[in-house]
C-alpha cells in the first residue's frame, strides 16, 4: 500500500464525487488536501499557492507522500515550486476533468489563452497526464500544436511528443452501489417522467431541452419533468422560465441530496441532454444504469461512454431533440426494449469495477521512481 497525496483544488459536483469516491474505494491510504467547489478561474490562477500550504500541513500531519495525484484546476508547474522544499519527488499525475483549450466561453466573456497555457504547463511538469475520455484526450492534443503556435519565441512545440507519450485515458469512476438496477418487468408509468439531471450552466445547453419539451408540451404529448443538478447561479433565467411554462408537469426542481436524488432516478423514465461540453457525464452514466432511457446527442463524449451496439437507441443527431423525444415518450416500452442491457453495461464505470486499474497504475507508478 502507498500514500497518496490528493490535491482537489474544486471540490464540488464531479469533481468531490471522483475525489471522495477515489478516496473511499482505494487500497492505498489517500491523503487528501482541497479547496470549495467554487470561483473556478481564481482556482486555477491563485489556488497553487495556497493548496501547497494545505499540502504542508498534511504532509506535516501524515508523511510524505508516495505519489501525487492533482485534479487539473490548479496551476500544477506553480504547485510544485511552492512544494519543492518539503514535498521530496515523488511521481506527479495531473488528472484532467476538462481543459481550457476545449471548454466554451461563456456568453459575453472573451477568453484568451493564460487558462489553456495553465494546463499545458501543468501537462509539460507532470509524470504522466490522465483524462477521463478518449474524446476529451484526442480533443486536446489536437488542439495543443495551435496553442504552442500562437508564442511569439522560444516556441514550446519540441515538448510536445514527449507530453503526448505521457497522456493516458483513465475514466472516472461513479459510485453505482447505492443505484438500483430496475427489473425487466418494471411497470410502464402512464405519464413518464423525463429528468434533466446536468449542471445549470451555459455549456449543458438547457435551452435547447426545455425548448424541446415545451413544444412536446404544446403538442399535448403527457409527460413530467424532473430538473436536478448543481445550480451555483444566482439567475438561472432559462430553469425558471421553463418552470413556468411547463407549469404542474415539472415534478422536481433543484439540487437534492445524494439519498433523495437516487431515489429520483428510481423514478424517472427518460434522461436527455442536448450538452455543448461533456468530457465525461457522470449524471448520464448514474441516470442510465437507474434503467433510464437515453436520449443524448451523438457527439461529446456520448458515443463513447455508451457502446456501439446501442448507439441508433440512444443518440440522436442535432436538429433531432424533439422528434427523438416525442418518439421516446409515445413509446417508452419500446425504447425500453432497444436499450435492454445498457443499463449493466454502464456499470462498468462503477468504482468498485475501476478502482483495480487506478490502484493499479498508481502503484506502478511508485515501483518505477524506486527503480
Amino acid at each position: 500500500m502507498s500514500r497518496v497525496l490528493l490535491v482537489e483544488p474544486y471540490h464540488g459536483g464531479s469533481h468531490a464525487a471522483w475525489a471522495d469516491g477515489l478516496a473511499g474505494h482505494s487500497r492505498h491510504e489517500i491523503v487528501t488536501v482541497a479547496h470549495p467547489g467554487s470561483f473556478w478561474r481564481w482556482r486555477m490562477r491563485g489556488g497553487s499557492l495556497t493548496l501547497a500550504e494545505a499540502a504542508r500541513a498534511a504532509v506535516g500531519d501524515s508523511g510524505p507522500p508516495d505519489v501525487v495525484l492533482v485534479s487539473g484546476m490548479v496551476d500544477l508547474a506553480a504547485w510544485l515550486g511552492f512544494t519543492r522544499r518539503f514535498l521530496g519527488d515523488p511521481p506527479v499525475v495531473l488528472y484532467l476533468h476538462e481543459n481550457q483549450l476545449l471548454y466554451p466561453q461563456a456568453p459575453g466573456r472573451r477568453g484568451d489563452d493564460s487558462l489553456a497555457l495553465v494546463n499545458w504547463l501543468g501537462m509539460a511538469a507532470a509524470d504522466e497526464v490522465w483524462c477521463n475520455s478518449a474524446f476529451q484526450l484526442d480533443g486536446l492534443l489536437a488542439a495543443l500544436p495551435g496553442l504552442l503556435g500562437r508564442s511569439p519565441d522560444q516556441p514550446h512545440t519540441g515538448w510536445l511528443p514527449d507530453v503526448v507519450a505521457r497522456c493516458r485515458v483513465v475514466p472516472v469512476g461513479v459510485d453505482l452501489a447505492d443505484i438500483a438496477v430496475r427489473t425487466g418487468d418494471a411497470p410502464t408509468p402512464e405519464v413518464p417522467t423525463v429528468l434533466w439531471n446536468q449542471r445549470w450552466d451555459h455549456d449543458k445547453n438547457p435551452a435547447a431541452v426545455f425548448r424541446a419539451l415545451s413544444r412536446l408540451a404544446d403538442e399535448d404529448v403527457p409527460f413530467h419533468v424532473a430538473v436536478a443538478g448543481q445550480n451555483e447561479r444566482v439567475d438561472p433565467r432559462e430553469f425558471t422560465d421553463a418552470r413556468e411554462r411547463l407549469g404542474r408537469r415539472v415534478v422536481q426542481f433543484g439540487h437534492l441530496p445524494r439519498d433523495g436524488y437516487v431515489a429520483l432516478l428510481a423514478r424517472c423514465d427518460v434522461v436527455v441532454s442536448a450538452a455543448d461540453h461533456e468530457f465525461f457525464g457522470i449524471a448520464v452514466v448514474e441516470a442510465v444504469a437507474a434503467g433510464c432511457v437515453p436520449v443524448l446527442p451523438a457527439r461529446q463524449s456520448y458515443p463513447e461512454m455508451v457502446p456501439g451496439e446501442w448507439h441508433d437507441a440512444s443518440l440522436y443527431t442535432d436538429g433531432d431533440l424533439t422528434d427523438r423525444l416525442r418518439a421516446v415518450l409515445t413509446d417508452l416500452p419500446g425504447w425500453r426494449t432497444r436499450v435492454s442491457g445498457l443499463d449493466a453495461a454502464m456499470r462498468r464505470f462503477d468504482w468498485r469495477t475501476v478502482i483495480g486499474d487506478y490502484d493499479d497504475r498508481l502503484a506502478a507508478l511508485v515501483r518505477r521512481s524506486r527503480n
